[in-house]
């Protein structure tokens, strides 16, 4: 049978559903027989051990067997719910099965009825019941049995689903299914099971709903998360096949000269990394084929200054590029240090935010699409109708988790060539935070990726403590000593104004109380709602050293570069994320100074994070923040802060939401199945090297899983 041929089905023509049930099962998203069968359980119950009713133990739940020997009616329940008690023996005791709502359980369950029964037992007024229960009917025919006397798969039940949708219907389907479907073609060739030792595809489904033992569960698990995995690198591997030969990319013929006078006119000199990825950015620009490139590296590995030399290279062969930034601070921090890095080369740059003042605006836009503005740097104002390029060659897009899908698309369908018609530029993404490379392999498996693992040898480690409120006035004196040996400190704080829902410090209050507590010194306050011009006054100020202490919220979290900052000062630490703290901690230790991070927190959290006892109950929300201040306190590696910050968060809020690109992978989990994930996409691009787009006869029923899984997606497959 084909894999998809009859699995596409309707689910209402399955035996025991129907139009009525149908419908209330598409309120779960299945609508298919295959939907149903990869509806997988969330959970499983062990209901194989069968106790003796002498034996039962009162407040645990447990599994029985017995038979009907009576139902008693009581006239009714004390909430006004009429009462059935139906009695089970298995000769060596008596328990009484609870049903409410006035059910006719003689007939539902005649005497002398065998059943299997699993729930929760209750000792009251001398007897053994059972309330919060299943049962199962043993028939005559010994059906294989499906609600107890088994590992019992438990499915995902949401809100939004009528209350006639139960666990039962579920199991009953899914064994239907099962029983009409059991000649499944597998989808995987024979050669790829055999090398990964993997079940074939009908085995794997019917012990992942009904294993019957955890062996075959664990058997089961692996091949489907192998199939999760495979399907999601075949996507990326035929959207980098589709750019390759389908989409007209830019052959930058003269690639070097200009990046060569620019490192030359460097201030410093570069890390190996990054002339190796600088070398890899070079290849790539240089080939027809279009680059889609993700840098990552750790806070102040270098990126802008890789990031600028492909813009050097598009500049170089008369293109320009587009450069898109999360926020306005960080687009105006690139502004100032690309102009102040490319001062020597008279390169010609502007930048554009929704804040640009008209004047300025359409003499930026008219520059732009005269092709006088050689790098543009701007926010999501980028991808506005009004903005055109006259020859757009390279888009740079900073921090790209915080940009949807669709905004990545549209800066990328303004490229144009010389003669005005629509091209494939080439895409450098950028991310200051560190990503683990399964995560990387599962979000970004379309882009070739360089890491920047090297610090320039002036970054030295930052200090990193955590400290309670009893702390504070020792903290100040510290603040004060840095400071009067002419160093500068950010003080940074969760909230711009006070909220009566939460007792946390604002920068707003605090900044006045701050003022009291260092009259000597120059403050400065920074928040979002300020004006940008009033925001790049106090960076500016900052920036020059007219001000001390900055006070602020965390928009200073990436992009922020003042070599002379030694001190961040970060309050109320263990309500932000280890990324946010990474980033904030990224501002300082940038000058060759010793530099030092401190973080404020409870004193309960201060305590645990200082006791040096590793903290691994990461699913109570104390621990979590405990844990995240004292990885904080024990590495400055961005890398292994990642991997514990997607340990504790899990994929699928370490980027936030969907519309970031992150899969929805229903079994697999990037952590725990990392190896997996590297076998899948080995496997998977192996096959498309000799089949880039699933021709192969061999190969139509992996090709049409591929569409019906990715349906939805594939257009939006090679933004990134």
């Amino acid at each position: 049978m084909n894999l998809l041929h009859e699995l596409n089905d309707p689910i209402q023509y399955l035996k025991g559903v129907g139009e009525a049930k149908a419908k209330k099962f598409a309120c779960l998203g299945i609508k298919t027989i295959y939907d149903l069968l990869t509806y997988y359980p969330r959970l499983y119950q062990d209901r194989s051990k069968v106790n003796r009713i002498f034996s039962l133990q009162n407040g645990q739940k447990e599994t029985f067997s017995g038979i009907v020997i009576g139902h008693t009616n009581a006239a009714f329940h004390r909430k006004g719910i009429k009462l059935t008690k139906t009695c089970v023996s298995d000769g060596t005791g008596y328990v009484y099965l609870l049903f409410f709502g006035g059910y006719n359980m003689e007939k539902t369950l005649p005497l002398r009825t065998k059943i299997f029964v699993t729930g929760r037992i209750r000792r009251y007024q001398g007897e053994i019941q059972v309330t919060d229960f299943e049962y199962e009917i043993i028939d005559e025919k010994e059906r294989e049995l499906l609600h107890t006397n088994r590992i019992v798969p438990i499915y995902s039940l949401t809100e939004k689903v009528p209350a006639s949708i139960g666990q039962r219907m579920i199991r009953q389907a899914v064994q239907q299914a099962l029983e009409k479907f059991c000649n499944i073609k597998d989808m995987l060739p024979a050669e790829i099971l055999l090398r990964q030792q993997l079940s074939d595809y009908y085995t794997a489904l019917k012990n992942i709903h009904l294993p019957e033992s955890q062996e075959e569960y664990k058997k089961a698990r692996n091949r489907l998360v192998f199939n999760e995995f495979f399907l999601l690198q075949l996507a990326f591997g035929i959207s980098q096949k589709k750019i390759a030969t389908t989409e007209a990319g830019i052959r930058y013929f003269t690639c070097g000269k200009l990046v060569d006078t620019f490192i030359n006119s460097l201030p410093f000199t570069l890390t190996e990394a990054q002339k190796r990825v600088i070398k890899e950015i070079m290849d790539d620009m240089s080939k027809p084929i279009p680059m889609n490139r993700l840098i990552h590296g750790d806070v102040g590995s270098g990126k802008t200054v890789v990031a600028a030399c492909a813009a050097l290279i598009a500049c170089e062969n008369g293109y320009q590029t587009a450069f898109m930034s999360p926020t306005e601070i960080l687009a105006e921090q690139h502004f100032l240090t690309l102009s102040r890095l490319l001062q020597p080369l008279e390169i010609r740059l502007g930048v554009l935010t929704s804040s640009t003042k008209k004047r300025q605006r359409d003499n930026l836009l008219d520059r732009t699409k005269e092709g006088k503005i050689d790098i543009l740097i701007g926010t999501h104002a980028l991808i506005q109708d009004a903005v055109i390029f006259k020859q757009l060659g390279l888009c740079i897009i900073d921090e790209q988790h915080r940009f949807g899908v669709v905004q990545r698309a549209a800066l990328k369908e303004k490229a144009r060539d010389k003669d005005n018609q629509p091209i494939t530029p080439d895409i450098l993404v950028m991310t200051a935070t560190p990503i683990p490379r399964t995560l990387a392999l599962t979000l970004y498996g379309d882009l070739s990726t360089s890491v920047i693992d090297e610090l320039p040898p002036s970054r030295l480690p930052v200090i990193t403590r955590c400290r309670s409120e009893q702390s504070m006035d020792k903290i100040f004196s510290f603040i004060r000593q840095e400071v009067s040996d002419g160093r500068q400190a950010y003080i940074v704080y969760p909230l711009i104004e006070e909220s009566e829902e939460m007792d946390l410090k604002a920068a707003v209050t605090m900044f006045e109380e701050l003022k009291k507590v260092f009259p000597e010194f120059h403050l400065g306050l920074l928040h979002g709602q300020m004006k940008v011009q009033e925001k790049d006054e106090t960076m500016t100020a900052f920036y020059n050293h007219q001000i001390n202490i900055l006070v602020s919220t965390t928009v200073i979290e990436v992009g922020i570069d003042v070599s002379n900052a030694t001190i961040m000062l970060i309050e109320h630490a263990q309500r932000f994320g280890l990324a946010q703290l990474h980033q904030l901690r990224g501002r300082v230790g940038r000058g060759g100074h010793k530099s030092y991070c401190i973080l404020m927190a409870t004193e309960k959290i201060a305590n645990m994070v200082n006791s040096n006892i590793p903290l691994n109950q990461i699913d109570d929300t104390i621990f979590k923040g405990a844990k995240r201040l004292q990885t904080m306190c024990e590495t400055n590696d961005g890398f292994k802060i990642a991997e514990v910050d997607l340990e504790i968060r899990g994929p699928g809020e370490f980027f936030g939401t969907r519309q970031h690109g992150m899969p929805e992978l229903k079994l697999a989990n990037i952590i725990y199945d990392a190896q997996l994930l590297e076998l899948a996409r080995k496997e998977a691009f192996a096959l498309l090297k000799n089949d880039p787009f699933l021709t192969d006869i061999d190969h139509q029923d992996i090709k049409k899983t591929f569409f019906y899984e990715f349906k939805d997606r594939i257009e939006l497959g090679s933004v990134g």
